[in-house]
C-alpha cells in the first residue's frame, strides 16, 4: 500500500474489562516494545537501522489488522499496571532522527499510534557522529523535539551524546543520565519518565544511575542477566520484517523472554 493511500479508522485496542485481563497486565508476562531508528532513505545504511517510511506504513498496518496498536513505553506500563494492555505494544524510535518529524510522525498519526522517542539533548541539530561508517543524519534541533511533544509523542532520554554508559567514569555517567533527564525536561516542558541506554549496553551500575536520577523505566535490548523495568527488553524491527517475519518476532519475544519483574 503506497503511503499516501487512506487508513481506515484504527479499531479500539483490546484493553480487557475481566478479572482475568487485570490479573494478566499485572502478571509480569514481557511486554513487546519494538525498538526503530530512522525512518527514509535507507540506499547506505550499514548499522541497518533505517527504514523506509513505505515499510513503517506497512508494519503499522500489520498491528492494526492483529487489533494491536502502538503507543509509547510509559503508556503501555501504565495501561498494564492497570490491567489494561493487552492489545498494546510498545513503539520506541532511538536518537531523535530529524526524520521522525517528516516521515515517522504522519504515519503513527494515520494509523492512530503512539510512540516513545528517545533523543540526545546533547547534540541539537547535530548528526549521529558516533557511527563511524556513517551515512551522516541530521538529528533533531530544539524546536524539532518541541513539535513532536506537541504531536503528543513521549520524550525519552538516549542520554547526551550517545555514550557506552558501561564505561563511562562517574562524572560522565552522571552526566548522560541525570543532566539529560534536565535538560530534556527543560525542553520539552513535559516530565521525562524514560531512559534508553545507547548501544543497548547495559550493566547494574548504569541502571542504579538511572533508578537515582528519577527515571520510572528504562529501555535496553537484551539486558540478561539484569531484569525489571529500568531494563525493559526490546525487539529491533528493520527493513526485512515483512509481516511473517513480525509474526515470527511477536510470538518469539514472548517465548524466549523471561517475565519482567514489577511489569
Amino acid at each position: 500500500m503506497p503511503a499516501s493511500a487512506s487508513a481506515p479508522t484504527p479499531a479500539p485496542a483490546a484493553t480487557g474489562s475481566t478479572g482475568r485481563d487485570r490479573r494478566a497486565g499485572r502478571s509480569g508476562a514481557v511486554p513487546w516494545v519494538a525498538m526503530y531508528h530512522s525512518v527514509g532513505d535507507r540506499s547506505d545504511d550499514p548499522y541497518r537501522v533505517t527504514v523506509t517510511p513505505e515499510r513503517l506504513n506497512a508494519q503499522l498496518r500489520w498491528l492494526h489488522r492483529r487489533g494491536l496498536r502502538g503507543v509509547g513505553v510509559a503508556e503501555l506500563l501504565a495501561a498494564r499496571a492497570r490491567g489494561e494492555g493487552r492489545g498494546l505494544v510498545g513503539l520506541t524510535f532511538d536518537d531523535g532522527y530529524a526524520d521522525f518529524l517528516d516521515n515517522a510522525l504522519p504515519l503513527l498519526e494515520r494509523w492512530g499510534c503512539g510512540a516513545t522517542l528517545f533523543v540526545l539533548p546533547g547534540r541539537l541539530g547535530g548528526e549521529n557522529a558516533w557511527d563511524p561508517l556513517g551515512p551522516r543524519k541530521p538529528l533533531l534541533t530544539a524546536d524539532g523535539i518541541r513539535a513532536v511533544a506537541g504531536a503528543g509523542i513521549e520524550l525519552g532520554s538516549h542520554g547526551l551524546t550517545h555514550v557506552d554508559l558501561t564505561t563511562a567514569d562517574d562524572e560522565l555517567l552522571r552526566a548522560e543520565v541525570a543532566e539529560s533527564r534536565a535538560v530534556l525536561t527543560e525542553l520539552s516542558g513535559a516530565p521525562v519518565a524514560g531512559f534508553c541506554y545507547p548501544y543497548g549496553t547495559v550493566d547494574q551500575r548504569a541502571v542504579d544511575a538511572v533508578k537515582a536520577a528519577g527515571y520510572r523505566y528504562g529501555c535496553a535490548i537484551d539486558p540478561d542477566p539484569l531484569n525489571g523495568v529500568h531494563v525493559l527488553p526490546r525487539v529491533h524491527i528493520g527493513e526485512n520484517d515483512t509481516a511473517v517475519r513480525l509474526h515470527l518476532k511477536y510470538r518469539l519475544h514472548r517465548l524466549r523472554r523471561r517475565p519482567v519483574e514489577g511489569v
